[in-house]
């Protein structure tokens, strides 16, 4: 007999059994996110599939169906959506298994792996007619909400620092910099979460792609520098630059980027600031308002970035002088 452990379980098995007629033989959690949404692997007739389970006064599942059918009209590999109940926020879908990118990458496959994962990015923004999509845009507003979760959740509650105004110059202006460089750079369709554990490990048509329903329009280095300088784990600058360059080579040749490559690299490097400043505020969101404290392991590689990377910039010299001086041992002491 296939239990369940709370009321929202139950409520997807009486749709999978009584509504779909499925026999259910297997019903377990497969994942959670950085969200309200769970997960739940479920048998039917010796077949795996997936069910989102996404609580519709907390989550909205309009926004995943219309991104996984451009997606995958773009052709990259989404999960078919098998069945949908919007009104109680559960989504039957095909299964991916449970190996991420992830938990196959070394140093042996990286390149492979890398290889596979930037084509089907170059492959989504070559396909996604931005003009048509109808995705929201990256504009200066949402840019400028996502680092002040840096400020709010990291600075202020999870460090509990308070800032002076001249410290609180530097920051803005620091911020300031980074929106005007993801603004300039050429526009395309944005996973937004395009990092190894959102990348799953499959035999044919790898990788196949998860979690998507946050795209927007917005810069073209933007998840390029989320696989590459993955808050997950790191590489070296020479790995990464093995990845990057033909990449870079290809966005030129389909005429996507008109840049040469040391302004291709620095609009790399100032988003990938951006993303990782955001990544550490929910971070600390996580933490503080979810009592997820799993993700504060991953801040101190996440901020390690972004003190290495600002020091390359002398437009951030400030910035990261904070960083160093004010931030880093606070972090320590909080972290």
């Amino acid at each position: 007999m296939i239990t369940a452990s709370d009321d929202r379980a139950k409520a997807i098995l009486q749709w999978l059994t009584n509504d779909l007629n499925l026999n259910i033989t297997q019903f377990e959690t497969a994942s959670s996110d950085a969200s309200f949404r769970r997960y739940f692997r479920v048998r039917h007739q010796q077949q795996h599939y997936i069910v989102m389970d996404a609580p519709p006064d907390k989550e909205d599942t309009a926004p995943f169906i219309k991104v996984a059918r451009l997606f995958s009209q773009a052709q990259v590999n989404v999960p078919d959506i098998i069945q949908q109940n919007t009104q109680q926020g559960f989504l039957l879908l095909e299964d991916f298994g449970s190996t991420c990118l992830l938990d196959k990458l070394n140093d042996k496959t990286v390149e492979a792996l890398y290889k596979d994962a930037l084509e089907s990015l170059l492959t989504l923004q070559k396909n996604v007619d931005i003009t048509h999509c109808a995705l929201p845009h990256y504009n200066t507003r949402l840019l400028q909400t996502e680092l002040q979760l840096f400020s709010n959740w990291f600075l202020e509650q999870q460090c509990g620092l308070s800032l002076n105004k001249a410290q609180h110059a530097i920051i803005d202006a620091g911020y300031t910099l980074l929106i005007i460089s993801a603004l300039q750079q050429t526009q395309v369709c944005v996973h937004r979460d395009y990092h190894s554990r959102n990348l799953m490990h499959l035999n044919t048509d790898n990788p196949g792609i998860i979690d998507f329903q946050d795209a927007v329009i917005g810069p073209v280095t933007y998840d390029a520098v989320s696989l590459l300088r993955d808050c997950y784990i790191s590489w070296s600058d020479a790995q990464i630059e093995s990845c990057l360059s033909p990449y870079y080579q290809q966005l030129t040749q389909t005429g996507i980027v008109v840049c040469d490559y040391n302004q291709f690299q620095q609009d790399f490097d100032l988003m990938g600031i951006q993303r990782h400043l955001k990544a550490i505020g929910i971070f600390s969101r996580l933490n503080i308002r979810d009592g997820k404290s799993a993700y504060l392991g991953d801040i101190p590689r996440t901020l390690n970035y972004v003190i290495n990377i600002s020091q390359r910039y002398p437009d951030l010299r400030d910035f990261h002088t904070l960083l160093v001086e004010l931030v880093l041992p606070a972090s320590k002491r909080a972290l």
